[in-house]
């Protein structure tokens, strides 16, 4: 179940993320609410793991994959850089929090 938590925390953390990029160049309501209900949620969701997960185990996996996940959708909806090293780092963020899964 924790699992589960520090998943969708770092889905919203990604909405978030999405939301902050979007109200920097507009600001409304909508983008607004992205933004700020992303993030809001992301943390309600981490809190909520740590009844099942240790801080420094959920906290880490919560931002890799909220980092990798952010940079990637950037990627894919903003136009930001693709390139060699930018995949290989997202890999080796992706790698670390498979193997903090894998022993936890």
């Amino acid at each position: 179940m924790g699992w589960m938590f520090v998943g969708a925390a770092a889905l919203f953390e990604v909405i978030g993320a999405i939301g902050l990029n979007l109200y920097s160049k507009k600001r409304d309501w909508i983008r607004m609410l992205l933004y700020a209900g992303g993030f809001g949620l992301s943390f309600i969701l981490l809190y909520q793991s740590l009844s099942y997960l240790q801080l420094s185990i959920a906290y880490a996996v919560w931002v890799g994959l909220g980092t990798a996940g952010a940079v990637l959708m950037n990627m894919l909806l903003f136009n930001e850089t693709r390139n060699l090293h930018r995949i290989l780092s997202l890999l080796v963020i992706l790698a670390g929090v498979v193997g903090l899964k894998i022993v936890s």
